[in-house]
């Protein structure tokens, strides 16, 4: 028999019970409909996340002092030990293009045309170049030692009058000191800058470390001598490589990390054994993420799995009733002259048959719940096409192994008792 033969009669038989048949497949559409829509989600969130690294931003090193042991994010278990000193050193390196302290201030409120809003946070201290040019929508960056900010679009909107360029807005900073800053520039984009701040969106203002950071850490004990903000303490860096080359990039980290932990920085002074300068750039920082991320996804597509095999017993079991009920019909075939390999591939093709078209619905199904997904969590979409292969090839194989076994047994069947079958 002929193997379009084969696939013609097997799907008269699944036509001809065509709930049956749906039900069988459907195990298999759901899981390889879940593989593909959680990996397609996975790819889409990583991208998304990668995508906001400008080749720019891959030159940066983000440095704090912690313990080696500590878990979490960036900055995670940092200690206040950089002065500016160190930073005014690490600056004159020769594989340092630019260094400058990082750290949040603690606000109470912001005011602009006598209207006052509640803000708790997102008010960060930095170097003029943590904000890049290409980074703005209109302005320019803060100088050092000016009282100016920059604010994100979604600071700009806090208020019933949009915040412009060129208004002042008066900072309320915990204790009651108020601080007047004029507004620089405004960013393209409310998401974070840097893994110090994460990537989601929310209200922000960027001011500039001296003299904002230096005023602000006297009051907090950040102090050099911990009492006053004249020779303030950093809880975490940013180091600007040459370029992004990872020789570049290699050569800056050793070159600052070396220095930071010698004797002859005021670092040292803080830095005792179970305190390390850990500094990694913001690809580095996301890898951590992006490892999480892929357990994550490994273990949906482990429940997914599960799903397929559910889906291959079920095709097996719809088989071995399939061959029940057709003994009388496999007696006939044989007695007109079937061998065993035709009844054998006839069987087999329709479990292949059921299996293939599961896995043709089922990979519809998940590119379409992972459009779905990735345009409402507003991602861009990604769509892992080895995933799309390998869905058919699963389709086939779950097919193939789960009627092995009915189909030998049915290529067994003696044709003198099959015939007398009721």
């Amino acid at each position: 028999m002929r193997p379009l033969e084969f696939l013609r009669l097997s799907w008269r038989s699944i036509r001809g019970h065509k709930l049956r048949s749906s039900l069988t497949a459907l195990g298999v559409i759901i899981g390889i409909a879940a593989v593909i829509a959680f990996v397609t989600l996975g790819a889409s969130l990583q991208a998304g996340i990668i995508g906001d690294i400008s080749p720019d931003d891959q030159r940066n090193l983000y440095g704090w002092a912690a313990d080696p042991d500590t878990e979490g994010g960036p900055a995670a278990g940092a200690q206040p030990v950089f002065t500016d000193a160190d930073l005014e050193t690490v600056r004159e390196l020769e594989a340092v293009e630019a260094a400058y302290g990082y750290g949040t201030l603690q606000p109470q409120g912001l005011e602009y045309e006598d209207e006052t809003v509640a803000q708790g946070d997102g008010l960060v201290a930095s170097g003029p170049s943590y904000i890049r040019d290409e980074q703005l929508s209109e302005g320019r960056q803060f100088e050092n030692g000016e009282r100016e900010a920059v604010i994100n679009p979604a600071m700009a909107e806090r208020f019933e009058e949009e915040v412009a360029v060129g208004d002042d807005l008066t900072i309320t900073l915990l204790g009651g000191e108020q601080r007047t800053v004029e507004v620089v520039g405004i960013t393209d984009t409310s998401e974070g800058l840097s893994p110090f701040e994460g990537f989601e969106s929310a209200p922000r203002v960027y001011v500039p470390t001296d003299p904002f950071y230096a005023e602000q850490a006297g009051g907090l004990g950040f102090g050099a001598d911990g009492e006053n903000g004249d020779d303030a303490r950093y809880l975490a860096i940013v180091v600007e490589a040459p370029s992004a080359g990872q020789d570049d990039v290699d050569a800056t980290r050793e070159s600052a990390t070396a220095y930071l932990e010698s004797d002859d920085s005021d670092a040292s002074e803080l830095l005792e054994e179970e305190l390390a300068v850990t500094m990694q750039t913001s690809t580095e920082l996301l890898q951590q993420l992006e490892d999480v991320l892929d357990l994550l996804q490994n273990f949906i597509v482990g429940i997914a799995a599960i799903s397929l095999l559910v889906g291959s017993i079920g095709i097996a079991n719809i088989m071995l009733v399939s061959v029940t009920e057709r003994t009388r019909e496999i007696g006939i075939m044989k007695a007109v002259g079937a061998q065993n390999r035709d009844v054998l591939g006839l069987f087999l093709a329709e479990a292949v048959v059921l299996g293939v078209v599961g896995a043709i619905f089922g990979t519809t199904l998940g590119l379409a719940a992972g459009y779905l997904g990735a345009w409402y969590i507003d991602l861009p979409l990604v769509y892992p096409y080895e995933y799309v292969v390998l869905a058919i090839v699963v389709g086939i194989v779950v097919g193939i192994a789960s009627g092995l076994y009915p189909a030998w047994r049915a290529a067994r069947t003696d044709p003198i008792d099959a015939l007398r079958y009721e």
